[in-house]
């Protein structure tokens, strides 16, 4: 079974608050001072599942990441955990593609890759929350998508997919190719070993750029983004304090429950 599971670097979401910033004029995220990126944990789970594929089936798990130096630490870690194979895609072209050219992108390279049996995604970025580029990624690709999964086994000659709803679980019988999205439900991964860690960073990670995937420029970057981000911010949280007094606890509890009502706060 060969296996291209998709990952990427994102600011560490137990970040303390005072540390998160934002650019409102640019709407970018400012990178904090002295703390790394640190790869998706959907992601991580995605990897997880791969590798127990791997060992129960066979095959060869090849990682992608989009982006410059982001893409290479995430490559290496994916590495350090057991894949096979990474490749970094970037491009200046592709600087401020929206979640539909990203998937596009990260299709090409899979295309020039051939031959894989199943994709795997984490069910959202944890820093933008959107879980998009999984779906976006199946269509443009042509292959079933399988969203939340927890877990993937063989069954009567197709794969049965396991995933997660409200109060209990699907199954799927489907035929590969697929992709599919890894909810948190799935197994937790594991920690690199040493010679894991080793490995990785003796590895040489090629990158791929626009013509190397025959990418149509038209359709990647800022450009080609289907919708535009017209504001970025951090929500003020104000507290203020009004002191509730009263002859008595019944007095003043009667006074609190007017100001209560007169703030809306009561239904």
């Amino acid at each position: 079974m060969n296996i291209v599971v998709c990952v990427k670097q994102i600011l560490d979401p137990d970040l303390p608050p005072a540390k998160f910033k934002v650019d409102p004029k640019s709407k970018q995220v400012i990178p904090p001072e002295g703390i790394p990126l640190v790869m998706n944990p959907y992601d991580e789970q995605a990897v997880e599942l791969a590798l127990r594929l791997k060992e129960k089936n066979g095959g060869k798990i090849t990682a992608l990441s989009l982006g410059a130096q982001e893409a290479l630490s995430a490559i290496k870690h994916t590495l350090s955990l057991g894949a096979d194979d990474g490749i970094a895609l970037w491009d200046e072209a592709f600087a401020h593609s929206d979640s539909f050219s990203v998937a596009y992108i990260l299709s090409r390279a899979i295309q020039k890759i051939g031959g894989y049996d199943l994709v795997l995604c984490g069910r959202q970025a944890a820093d933008w929350d959107e879980g998009l580029n999984g779906p976006i990624l199946a269509q443009q690709l042509g292959i079933p998508v399988i969203n939340l999964v927890k877990n993937i086994e063989p069954a009567d000659g197709k794969w049965r997919f396991t995933r997660v709803i409200a109060g209990g679980e699907q199954a799927f019988a489907v035929s590969l190719p697929a992709l599919a999205t890894i909810t948190n439900e799935a197994p937790q991964p594991r920690l690199p070993t040493g010679w894991g860690i080793i490995s990785a960073n003796r590895k040489q990670i090629p990158v791929w750029n626009a013509q190397d995937i025959g990418a149509d420029l038209a359709q990647v970057g800022s450009h080609a983004a289907r919708r535009q981000l017209i504001g970025l911010t951090i929500p003020e949280r104000k507290r203020n304090c009004e002191i509730i007094d009263g002859e008595n606890t019944a007095q003043a509890a009667d006074k609190l429950g007017r100001r209560l009502n007169e703030l809306g706060a009561l239904l």
